[in-house]
């Protein structure tokens, strides 16, 4: 997603080390919440509901509040469009269901109706009708009869097509939401199929998996040492016969809501802090009404001179992971202020880039002789929307095109508030549970969040901007493993180095303990405590649930013979218990450079074998025992966020102030963006 852990960077894991969240990786919190704040509001399902604050939003001058608001607005103008790219009936059935909750004249206090709205709030957490991390589709707990008595009771005004009747709706809606064999998965990496007919997104309409390749294989130019990141933004479809892309772009696809965003970025620009921002914004306007993606490499470029803005932005079609192929961006937006205090902090990192790629494991000629550009930064979320919310990711390295971060560098950010938010709304309690030894869980207790911390940052910092590809290679040649292979080699990066004196040494830590900690911490996940997400049966396909898995499995067996981690059963509970931290550094390093050379060499066989043959199956047995010691915890394992609402203060038609709200209504505020930000009609 930015790499999210990417850039926008998508999934920390439940790691019971004080953060419960859904992003990629994990981190401390910067500064000491207010204890008076509540940070959780509610938890239904799998999924509980949190709040975050926006410290120093009322420290900013009066122009720069007016530019944060405009871009708030241009982030929530987008939104309409994931849900489109998730599903092509997502927006018909979230305003049917809008319609009920707003309109219903029946029993509201019933326990079905309840369940309704169990439902509903699901659908609007996921963007659509698929679960935002397995992508498997929702299924109420309702009964279709049940849901045709809501409609029929409802009169409101429903998202009836011409011609249509109520009971033309239902009658369509039906099985769209209640069989679960009726596009059951949102994204499909099962090996053996046709992921393109396998999958439920909505990025591709009447071709197939290998029409994809072949398209997109013929657009590539080897010699092209600055390639556009082909399909980024667009549909792939077949009519009449022929295969062709419909550009998301002002007068394309999504035209309504992408009018609406460069309404809102054509008001930031008249405010923008500085030339370089200015210059960004400007050439992300003209990305959004061309549709040039060589336009967009210029915006990249653009945005990453500007490191002077307290005010930033990430708004654009970004993450790849919605798409089993790797090709089409999801949208998302990101409206940020600087956190100047802790930024100063982790500045060591980036200034030390080169010795950290100097000295990796990874073969010579996959080092960069030269790490250029790599900025690092702790930011205060001011608004997200898209494929950021309610679901967020904690950190984020931006951009993606390996061209671009070669020659020009990337940014790398912290989310420290809602690293706050959710360490303040976390359960304490499992640590006791999971880790095996009195040591191993006091050192837990004392630096997991820390090590946390580090993790995310070196992840960042470091991790996804270090590497090469050999001449001639590209990204495409990984397809549908790219993800999970980028995932892994970032983390390898931060799991070598976090243990190493260096970090020591230029201050950024104050022990290798740290380093220790997060080892402990890593391993029980992979090998165990993300299992309590699954259900029974599942295997991995979540790109860093596979990451996770992949190299915990792989440095347990590969350290059989010395025992480095060992696993015990007592009392019928299992615990994977490190015996020798510098062999597992070793171990690490040891796959990194294997996890490098695949990614450099583009060797597609190999990084299938890995990924098949560590990071898919699941130990069903230990996943049932997993979920089972997790009953006594109240916490669920997946969190998203109500997000702060932002109004405009005006003298006649200009903005002197603008004044930030923190809703406590996860129902509210959701049917405050259907009625408030919705631009697409249903079918686009």
């Amino acid at each position: 997603m930015i790499n999210k852990t990417s850039l926008l960077i998508a999934a920390c894991i439940s790691t019971f080390v004080f953060v419960d969240c859904n992003s990629p990786t994990k981190e401390k919190p910067e500064r000491k919440a207010d204890d008076d704040f509540k940070y959780k509001t509610e938890q239904f399902a799998d999924l509980q509901i949190l709040r975050y604050q926006a410290k120093g939003f009322d420290s900013l001058t009066s122009k720069q509040k007016e530019l944060v608001y405009y871009l708030y607005e241009a982030g929530l103008s987008g939104r309409d469009i994931l849900y489109d790219q998730n599903y092509k009936h997502n927006l018909r059935i979230r305003k049917t269901l809008e319609t009920i909750v707003d309109s219903y004249k029946g029993k509201q206090a019933s326990k079905e109706f309840g369940l309704f709205m169990i439902y509903a709030k699901r659908v609007w957490f996921s963007n659509g009708i698929h679960h935002h991390y397995s992508t498997k589709k929702i299924i109420p707990e309702i009964t279709p009869e049940y849901f045709a008595s809501l409609v029929n009771e409802s009169d409101g005004n429903f998202p009836l097509l011409p011609g249509e009747t109520k009971e033309d709706l239902i009658a369509k809606l039906t099985p769209i939401i209640f069989d679960p064999a009726v596009d059951a998965k949102r994204v499909n990496q099962e090996k053996g199929i046709d992921m393109i007919k396998g999958s439920a997104n909505n990025y591709y309409e009447g071709v197939t998996q290998a029409e994809v390749e072949a398209f997109y294989k013929a657009k590539a130019n080897p010699a092209d040492k600055t390639p556009v990141m082909y399909g980024l933004n667009s549909k792939l479809v077949k009519e009449n016969g022929k295969i062709q892309e419909k550009v998301y772009k002002v007068g394309g696809l999504y035209s309504p809501a992408i009018e609406k965003i460069v309404y809102w970025l054509e008001k930031a620009s008249s405010v923008a802090e500085n030339e370089n921002q200015k210059a960004a914004l400007d050439k992300l306007i003209e990305y959004y009404k061309t549709g040039d993606l060589k336009t967009f490499d210029e915006y990249n470029i653009a945005w990453l001179k500007d490191t002077a803005s307290v005010v930033d932005v990430i708004n654009g079609f970004i993450e790849v992971y919605g798409d089993p192929m790797g090709y089409k961006g999801a949208y998302e937006s990101v409206v940020s202020i600087k956190d100047q205090e802790a930024s100063k902090r982790m500045a060591a990192l980036s200034q030390n880039a080169q010795w950290f790629e100097t000295n990796s494991p990874i073969l010579p000629e996959h080092k960069k002789e030269n790490v250029s550009g790599v900025s690092y930064k702790v930011i205060t979320v001011v608004g997200e929307s898209g494929d950021s919310s309610p679901s967020t990711p904690i950190g984020i390295n931006l951009p993606n095109s390996n061209w671009v971060r070669k020659e020009h560098g990337s940014k790398s950010v912290s989310l420290g508030n809602i690293k706050d938010a959710y360490a303040m709304a976390s359960s304490k309690g499992a640590i006791n549970e999971f880790y095996y030894s009195d040591s191993v869980r006091e050192r837990v207790k004392e630096h997991g969040v820390f090590s946390g911390n580090m993790h995310t940052a070196l992840h960042e910092v470091i991790g996804h901007a270090s590497g090469q590809l050999e001449p001639g290679i590209s990204t495409d040649a990984l397809k549908n493993y790219h993800s999970t292979l980028e995932e892994a080699r970032a983390d390898l990066i931060a799991l070598y180095y976090i243990i190493d004196p260096k970090m020591v040494d230029i201050g950024v830590q104050e022990s290798i303990e740290v380093g220790k900690a997060e080892y402990d911490i890593y391993i029980a996940n992979g090998l165990m405590l993300q299992l309590r997400r699954l259900d029974e049966g599942d295997n991995l396909e979540e790109s860093h649930m596979r990451n996770r898995q992949l190299i915990s499995a792989w440095v347990f067996e590969k350290g059989k013979n010395d025992n480095v981690i060992e696993k015990k059963v007592e009392n019928g509970k299992t615990f994977f218990v490190i015996n020798d931290y510098n062999k597992l550094r070793d171990l690490f390093g040891q796959l990194l450079k294997e996890v490098q050379r695949i990614k450099s060499q583009g060797d597609y066989e190999g990084g299938k074998k890995l990924i098949e043959t560590y990071g898919v199956i699941v130990d069903q047995e230990l996943m049932k025992e997993v979920k089972e010691r997790y009953k006594q915890f109240d916490s669920a394992p997946y969190s998203g966020f109500i997000q702060p609402k932002l109004t405009a203060v005006k003298e006649g038609d200009k903005i002197v102030d603008v004044k930030i709200e923190y809703p406590e209504n996860f129902v509210e505020q959701m049917m405050e963006y259907g009625k408030d930000h919705s631009f697409l009609p249903v079918v686009n």
